[in-house]
């Protein structure tokens, strides 16, 4: 048995009852990355005492890709996001398309996406890559269903890959999330090996009810499987909720990327 990939899981949404630091510490124990979400929801100074590994959080707090005012305020977040990242060492800071508020619903819904939203969006992208250039972090951008996320602009798989792969630099790397690829197009392998040049991170649930591999429909062993045969060798993290025991969920889904 082998273990190819860099293997994490998001504290947020594991072990709800306890507080995050006990969640990383345990992750931690367990020989796994930390995901974490918006960094004013903890005590960093405990966090840190931690001494985990933290894989990936959000970037920014608020924020929009594709007009003036938001791409002013995304850059402004992120810049003070980008520090706090720098004291928990955190590899990734994660983008989406736009700031979303309560349960995932964007703060700013589109039904269209423009030409000029289009090339808004790279221009702020480019200033992002900037940003971390200068500051030698890395930024991802995670696609996101619309049956969860209605509205949001540059969500679907195909957008994130377009707008990376023509920024195409090294600071700018694409957050797959297979779960929202399942909800939104399917064909997960083929989109694996579309990305993979720009993937900064797989992140995978199970579809329905986002819980961990092997409670739904996506065969996630045939999935590490691909990512193996393809070369694939960088992170892969849980993004899921436990259908029932957290220690059992990361078991399973340890299991299903371990070869």
């Amino acid at each position: 048995m082998t273990q190819p990939f860099q293997l994490a899981a998001c504290a947020e949404m594991l072990w709800r009852d306890r507080p995050i630091e006990w969640r990383a510490a345990r992750l931690t124990e367990m020989g796994l990355g930390v995901g974490l979400w918006n960094w004013p929801d903890h005590d960093l100074a405990r966090l840190e005492a931690v001494g985990a590994t933290y894989t990936i959080m959000n970037g920014y707090l608020q924020g929009r890709l594709a007009d003036d005012e938001g791409a002013d305020m995304l850059l402004t977040s992120a810049r003070e996001t980008v520090q706090i990242g720098k004291r928990l060492g955190v590899s990734r800071l994660n983008l989406h398309g736009t700031g979303l508020g309560d349960g995932g619903i964007p703060i700013r819904q589109h039904e269209q996406i423009s030409g000029a939203m289009w090339l808004k969006a790279r221009d702020t992208l480019h200033r992002i890559c900037d940003l971390a250039e200068a500051e030698g972090v890395v930024f991802t951008l995670e696609n996101l269903n619309l049956l969860d996320h209605p509205g949001c602009p540059f969500g679907a798989t195909a957008d994130v890959l377009a707008l990376v792969s023509a920024i195409d630099r090294p600071q700018l790397r694409i957050n797959l999330d297979l779960y929202h690829t399942q909800i939104g197009e399917g064909d997960l392998i083929r989109w694996c090996e579309k990305c993979l040049p720009w993937i900064g991170e797989v992140q995978v649930a199970d579809n329905p009810g986002r819980f961990e591999p092997g409670t739904g429909e996506i065969n996630y062993p045939a999935i590490a499987r691909a990512l193996d045969r393809m070369g694939y060798r960088g992170p892969v993290a849980m993004e899921a909720f436990a259908e029932g025991d957290s220690d059992q969920a990361v078991a399973a889904f340890v299991r299903a990327f371990t070869l």
